[in-house]
C-alpha cells in the first residue's frame, strides 16, 4: 500500500513557478512575436530583451527550443526517478511529470530529495 498522494507528491513552491512561468513566456514571446513585447513597460528585463532580440535573435531562437528540450528530458527522467523511489500510483506520476515538465530543476530537485520510507509495507 502506498503512502497518501500528498506524502508522495509536493508540489513546487510559488515563488518558482511564478519566476519560470515569467521567463519561460517572455521567452516565447521574444522569439515568436518580438514585435508586440512592450519592452519600455517590462525596464530592465525589457530593455535586455529588446536587445537580445535586435542583435542575437538566432541565439533566442535555438535557446527557446534548447530549453523546451530539457524540460522534456527532465519530465522523462522524472518518471524513470518515481519508478526508481517506489512511487507506483499513476497519479502522483502523472503529477511528477507534468509538474516537472513545467518547471523544471525546481520539481526535478524535489524529486531528487525525495526520500521514500524504507520501512517494508505491511499487507
Amino acid at each position: 500500500m502506498e503512502p497518501a498522494r500528498g506524502r508522495v507528491f509536493q508540489r513546487t513552491r510559488l515563488h518558482w513557478m511564478v519566476l519560470i512561468t515569467f521567463l519561460c513566456v517572455m521567452l516565447t514571446w521574444a522569439v515568436f512575436w518580438p514585435q508586440q513585447v512592450p519592452y519600455e513597460a517590462l525596464g530592465p528585463i525589457g530593455a535586455f530583451s529588446k536587445h537580445m532580440v535586435e542583435h542575437h535573435s538566432p541565439l533566442l531562437y535555438y535557446g527557446w527550443w534548447f530549453a523546451w528540450s530539457i524540460h522534456v528530458a527532465e519530465a522523462v527522467y522524472s518518471l524513470k526517478l518515481c519508478r526508481d523511489k517506489g512511487i507506483n500510483s499513476l497519479f502522483s506520476r502523472f503529477l511528477w511529470c507534468l509538474q516537472t515538465f513545467l518547471f523544471g530543476i525546481a520539481s526535478l530537485s524535489l524529486l531528487l530529495k525525495y526520500r521514500p520510507d524504507p520501512r517494508p509495507k505491511c499487507r
